[in-house]
């Protein structure tokens, strides 16, 4: 099978000029807006951490999202192709990040917790094994310079 080539494009415009650009540190906000052809536009700030706006998406945060949803859609996928049912999916990603001296800094971590819920009778082992194989495939996942986790809870749905 030949390789194949994806290209992915978005548009980032700074939107926090205050009349005064960045003419000083505190004097502009870090609003922005994501956008992409015929796709809602995402808001985005920096971490309040940052002086960003707690209302908006941060890129950590994006980044953490991006990770967790890749690791869904290949799992959803894997579980599809192999007789797995699952009924319910849900994952509460976290990220850690240090922040150095400087300024800079760099995502140490990050750790996926899916909570998935399969049909009766569904096949335990198989479900815990293709979620090994949903963070060995996973695209966003395997670019990433630093570790990331999933410790998945498996439930099999009950019957009242």
């Amino acid at each position: 099978m030949t390789d194949k080539h994806h290209h992915y494009q978005v548009q980032v415009v700074w939107t926090g000029n205050q009349g005064t650009g960045t003419a000083s540190y505190r004097g502009y906000s870090r609003a922005h807006a994501i956008k992409a052809t015929g796709k809602p536009e995402i808001e985005g700030s920096s971490d309040p951490a940052f002086r960003g706006d707690p209302a908006r998406w941060n890129p950590e945060e994006l980044l953490v999202a991006s990770l967790s949803a890749c690791h869904k859609l290949w799992y959803l996928g894997l579980c599809a192709e192999a007789g797995v049912n699952v009924l319910a999916y849900e994952d509460n990603a976290q990220g850690s990040m240090i922040e150095q001296a400087g300024g800079a800094g760099q995502f140490t971590s990050v750790v996926l917790r899916p909570r998935v819920t399969l049909a009766a009778g569904s096949d335990l082992d198989k479900a815990r094994m293709l979620q090994a194989t949903a963070h060995e495939k996973c695209f966003i996942a395997r670019s990433m310079n630093f570790p990331v986790s999933h410790e998945p809870e498996l439930l099999l749905e009950a019957h009242l």
